[in-house]
């Protein structure tokens, strides 16, 4: 039987679309099956409502600065200082609206939101130019960032949470949208990250910018060359993400009603968990919001039932580390299926 030059060009197309098929549907099949298998082994506790509303509360958090690390890790970069960022942006953000207690309470919680989104611009910004500049390793930049930020927490408030905040910022991390009419269903926060998530979905998808990381993280020498200005890509990377580690930490200022400098301690693990499990490669030039945002509840959903089944702390970190290294074995085992 003689192959013709049109079977030959369906044969790579059909692969293609099976693999992307593939890719497609895993995320949402393994979280199902997560979510099965959770119910079963707490006896049903874990669909309780109330259970399942504090799952993505807890997500809400920690997904939206995990749109940031996507952008970032599909540049074939990483940021280990999101979580040192959280405690810093928050602290800043608790210490601007205690030094303006005769503001009208709208007042002072706009201006704890801009300040913590501005010092995390302005820390991703450093990192990112620093990276982009003198071509060093985004891991030991951002390790650096991530003890630079953490001792400065602790030093502008001298170690101890700030409180005195407006209550109505409460709202804000513990509260609920459209209460009277959905009951409890819809936390602000989890809000929050959904806005994130269509927004960030739009920019790498639609967008000249989302093109561009995804030809910087491809193939950086040929994204120079086809004019992809891919310094300022790097350093706008590290701002988003930063800037999203401020919205973050003033929104767990709003669930604690404190500025704590003890927050975020290893989220940044939790983070790039959940963009490596949602099928970002940590080889960059892949990545998707949708990916990430079931990532980021299939470590929600597996956290949660741990904790529901009592499990100790230090096997949970285990399991982590279990998926995490699993996730990376998948990525490799689809990158060898393109090319083929």
């Amino acid at each position: 039987m003689v192959q013709t030059a049109q079977d030959g060009f369906r044969i790579p197309l059909l692969r293609s679309r099976i693999r992307d098929g593939v890719v497609a549907a895993r995320m949402p099949l393994i979280l199902l099956l997560l979510l099965i298998t959770s119910s079963v082994l707490t006896d049903g506790r874990f669909l309780q409502v109330d259970n399942l509303v504090n799952v993505v509360r807890q997500v809400s958090f920690e997904g939206l600065i995990a749109f940031g690390m996507t952008l970032v890790i599909v540049t074939g970069g990483i940021d280990l200082s999101v979580g040192s960022l959280v405690a810093l942006t928050g602290v800043v953000a608790a210490l601007a609206m205690q030094a303006v207690p005769g503001a009208a309470p709208g007042t002072r919680i706009a201006i704890g939101f801009l300040c913590g989104a501005g010092a995390g611009a302005a820390v991703g910004g450093l990192s990112g130019a620093v990276i982009a500049r003198f071509a060093i390793p985004p891991f030991i930049v951002t390790l650096a960032a991530m003890l630079i930020a953490r001792g400065m927490a602790f030093i502008l408030c001298d170690g101890k949470p700030v409180y005195a905040l407006p209550q109505e910022l409460t709202w804000w991390g513990r509260g609920f949208v459209l209460e009277a009419a959905l009951g409890r269903l819809l936390p602000t926060p989890v809000l929050m990250m959904l806005g994130g998530y269509f927004f960030f979905l739009v920019l790498l998808k639609r967008t000249v910018f989302g093109r561009s990381i995804v030809a910087v993280g491809s193939n950086e020498q040929a994204a120079y060359l086809a004019g992809i200005p891919v310094r300022l890509t790097k350093l706008s990377v590290y701002v988003v993400t930063g800037l999203l580690c401020g919205l973050a930490g003033t929104l767990h200022d709003a669930k604690l009603m404190a500025g704590d400098p003890k927050v975020g301690e290893m989220w940044e693990l939790n983070v790039i968990a959940a963009v490596v499990v949602g099928g970002t490669s940590l080889f960059g030039g892949r990545g998707t919001m949708t990916g990430t945002l079931v990532g980021a509840l299939i470590i929600g959903v597996l956290n949660n039932s741990l904790n529901l089944l009592h499990v100790d702390h230090f096997w949970q970190k285990v399991v982590l580390g279990l998926v995490i290294l699993g996730a990376s074995l998948l990525d490799a085992g689809l990158r060898r299926l393109e090319s083929l």
